[in-house]
């Protein structure tokens, strides 16, 4: 009888060890083995027969999936161990009772809404740049924003040769030395509104994201964090099944 092998980024994944892009990574960093040898980009696994290990711990099937929602304070990094030694997200959801990772990324110096989960391919579906999953944030910038600076960040910015995707921006508030704008992406580049503002001489004083694909930051306190309700989880499964059947 024929084994089934799959792809080790994507054992890692399910078995929530980490995002497949971020299973990628540790590959290349040489701390994944495979029967004690060094894994390599493009290996295959049975995960039946294999011994997978990242960092010396051997992977095991997740038996409780957790999807949850943390309001990540400024001053943390988004990831689960830092070697800078680094407040990481990791200290604030130490007590969910299961090892979780997160979805995507939040910039040290951003705030807001960061979801967590242990299902691998759950995180790959909603980070894939072909999901285009809204994302919107409030950005507070120093001085006063005009209609041009506007324009040009919801038309698009040319970030690394290539243009941003259109998105929303708008004013909710206007003081005498600072601007509160919504912006609504579609993407997820790296520091993507804070270089977008830059772009059009705007410095950002506070960056907050509030909401993903509809499901919002509410009232949770900084730096606490809730597990997803079924509304929420069915509105982010739906976006996940819908990447996935248009894979």
């Amino acid at each position: 009888m024929q084994t089934k092998r799959i792809r080790i980024q994507k054992h890692l994944s399910q078995c929530g060890v980490a995002s497949r892009r971020r299973a990628e990574e540790l590959i290349m960093q040489g701390k994944v083995k495979v029967n004690g040898r060094v894994a390599q980009i493009g290996d295959s696994v049975d995960p039946k027969r294999d011994k997978v290990s990242v960092s010396g711990k051997n992977v095991v099937a997740v038996n409780e999936k957790r999807y949850i929602m943390l309001y990540k304070p400024r001053g943390f990094v988004t990831t689960m161990h830092d070697e800078k030694d680094r407040k990481c997200v990791n200290d604030l959801v130490r007590d969910v009772g299961v090892t979780v990772f997160p979805v995507g990324r939040l910039d040290k110096n951003s705030e807001g809404l960061l979801l967590l989960t242990n299902d691998g391919e759950f995180a790959n579906h909603l980070t894939h740049p072909s999901s285009h999953v809204n994302k919107t944030y409030r950005v507070t910038v120093g001085g006063a924003v005009n209609d041009e600076q506007i324009d040009k960040m919801a038309t698009g910015i040319m970030l690394d040769s290539k243009l941003t995707l259109p998105c929303d921006v708008y004013v909710i508030e206007r003081k005498a030395d600072r601007t509160v704008l919504i912006f609504t992406i579609h993407e997820g580049r790296n520091r993507q509104i804070r270089r977008m503002c830059e772009a059009v001489g705007l410095s950002v004083l506070r960056l907050k994201r509030t909401e993903i694909a509809g499901v919002k930051l509410g009232m949770l306190p900084q730096g606490k964090w809730r597990d997803l309700n079924e509304r929420e989880l069915k509105r982010l499964n739906a976006i996940s099944v819908s990447k996935g059947e248009n894979k």
